[in-house]
């Protein structure tokens, strides 16, 4: 049962179910797409699970990616704190660190790595190294009584990966040849042809980049992608170089992985931002987050000159090595242009290498299905036309075209009896959506309104009323905010304070001190009116207030 990521980018999830156990790998969050106006993140909706919390047999973790572990502290401490975790050595440090930073008490969290197995109720798991663009991100292969599923995350072939760790080729096939009843793809990059190329590319750039650039240089990516991280690492040791880090989760990651030793660097490599202030721009290099052009995060304050300790200088280059995830187009473009204002020279997008995908391409997808050779085959991880492209390749290498399974988030795919299918019945899947420190107290009646709002504005009516009487006592207030700019437009303002004095004389003799329904007869009329006057719909408040 997938909670998320099928039709979308993040906030992966799938359920695996058998009588009465379950278990579920990830727990990720998404970026909010573009009209959720005033939203910081998307969580999965767990309602489901919820309900079942006394059935779940364990939480399992491919990898340290956000869309994969991002909605953990969201989510599992506080509807299900005693849940037993299980994750790689990596990705259980970044999750440890998210516990810090929410202030939760230690999870409960197992360390596995590639090629241990476990037990899970009457599942037994096997996990499989994958290479990715974060070291540690393993597949599981989950034995049932209904046969063996292989759930392949987000993966690719690297001959030459940073940190040495290949996809187990060998692995999958020999599961291939015990038999995979089914298989579960990533399809973020099935639109691709060909192979996606090794993380390694990265070094040769930064090399020359390093070499080119005389004066400071400023480098974003997400900060969990410690693969890129080390190959800054290994360029500022190269280049006589200090490097400084800004943003809190940056350096709390870079803090963890050089404690477990995934970050090799010379204790003396880093420096308090403050110190480095005092060296020649030449012999610095900046990490910083904000590569998706977030709000609040440190790059996106360099490029408006908010942030309080690095201004950019004219001669600074800026090097962003990450993709754009869908939905984040504009914040990045609005960042990247106020670098440029700021003097800086920014290098981003496709220009150079700076940034080469984690996910495999069609070449690799079709390999991976002829290796484990399933019966039946669900692609997932995408939005809904990398669904159908992946569906297609796999009927290219001879997956029947009945048995490859594409469902929605909150689909169930059944097996009963070795047949497998899409069945009509949901579970509750959806978007729970975090504003601040809200978690989920933004639904889709909010979101409708600060949609109307940024549209068309509002106009506020406060009436002010004696209480004996009934009686206005003034002439209506007008507030106008977004709709319309009151001293250029006296005329319809004076048009609309005799329409609201009209209304409420004519509706305040029906219903006397009936203030609820003539609130709402208020808000439909002078909708109406304004419309009229205007081909605009404003939100419309009445305020009545007792004097």
């Amino acid at each position: 049962m997938p909670i998320g990521g099928l039709g979308e980018y993040g906030k992966n999830m799938m359920i695996y179910e058998y009588g009465d156990d379950i278990v579920v790998i990830d727990c990720g969050l998404m970026f909010p797409e573009e009209e959720m106006l005033g939203v910081d993140f998307v969580l999965p909706d767990t309602r489901y699970l919820e309900e079942n919390a006394e059935r779940i047999k364990g939480w399992i973790f491919t990898h340290g990616h956000e869309d994969h572990v991002g909605a953990i502290p969201y989510i599992i401490p506080k509807k299900f704190p005693n849940v037993q975790m299980y994750a790689s050595q990596l990705t259980a440090g970044l999750i440890k660190v998210k516990y810090e930073e929410f202030k939760h008490r230690p999870a409960k969290l197992s360390v596995v790595k590639a090629g241990e197995k476990i037990k899970l109720g009457v599942f037994n798991i096997e996990f499989i190294q994958l290479a990715h663009s974060i070291p540690d991100t393993l597949a599981i292969a989950l034995k049932t009584p209904e046969g063996l599923i292989v759930h392949v995350t987000d993966w690719k072939l690297d001959h030459t990966p940073i940190f040495g760790q290949k996809t187990d080729v060998a692995r999958l096939a020999a599961l291939g040849q015990e038999g995979v009843k089914l298989l579960l793809s990533d399809s973020s990059n099935a639109e691709r042809p060909g192979y996606t190329v090794s993380e390694s590319v990265i070094t040769h750039t930064f090399d020359n980049i390093f070499k080119d650039t005389k004066n400071r240089l400023i480098i974003t990516m997400f900060a969990s992608t410690i693969n890129r991280i080390q190959q800054v690492i290994d360029m500022a040791q190269k280049y006589r170089r200090k490097i400084t880090v800004s943003g809190f989760s940056m350096q709390r990651n870079i803090e963890m992985a050089l404690k477990l030793g995934y970050l090799k660097a010379p204790q003396d490599l880093f420096m308090d931002i403050h110190k480095a202030q005092n060296l020649p721009d030449e012999k610095i290099v900046i990490l910083s987050t904000g590569s998706q052009g977030e709000e609040f995060s440190a790059l996106t304050r360099m490029a408006s000159g908010d942030h309080k300790q690095i201004k950019i200088k004219k001669g600074d280059t800026v090097l962003i090595s990450a993709s754009e995830i869908p939905g984040n187009e504009q914040s990045i473009s609005n960042t990247i242009n106020g670098l440029f204002k700021q003097g800086a020279y920014v290098i981003y997008g496709k220009r150079l290498d700076i940034h080469v995908s984690g996910h495999a391409s069609q070449e690799e997808l079709k390999m991976l299905i002829q290796l484990t050779n399933p019966e039946y085959f669900m692609p997932i991880h995408g939005e809904y036309r990398h669904l159908k492209i992946h569906a297609r390749l796999a009927e290219e290498v001879g997956i029947d075209r009945d048995k490859i399974l594409i469902s929605d988030n909150g689909g169930i795919i059944e097996f009963e009896k070795g047949k497998g299918s899409v069945i009509s019945t949901k579970v509750q899947s959806g978007y729970v959506l975090v504003d601040g420190l809200g978690v989920g107290d933004v639904g889709n009646i909010v979101l409708r309104d600060r949609q109307a709002l940024a549209k068309e504005g509002m106009f506020v009516v406060i009436l002010t009323v004696d209480k004996q009487t009934g009686k206005i006592i003034t002439s209506p207030d007008i507030i106008s905010r977004g709709f319309i700019y009151m001293r250029d437009q006296e005329e319809l303002v004076h048009q609309a304070r005799k329409e609201i004095r009209d209304l409420f004389s004519r509706h305040n003799e029906r219903y006397p001190m009936q203030y609820d329904h003539i609130k709402r007869v208020i808000r439909d009329d002078v909708g109406e009116f304004l419309f009229r006057k205007t081909q605009r719909r404003p939100m419309v408040i009445p305020v009545v207030i007792e004097v």
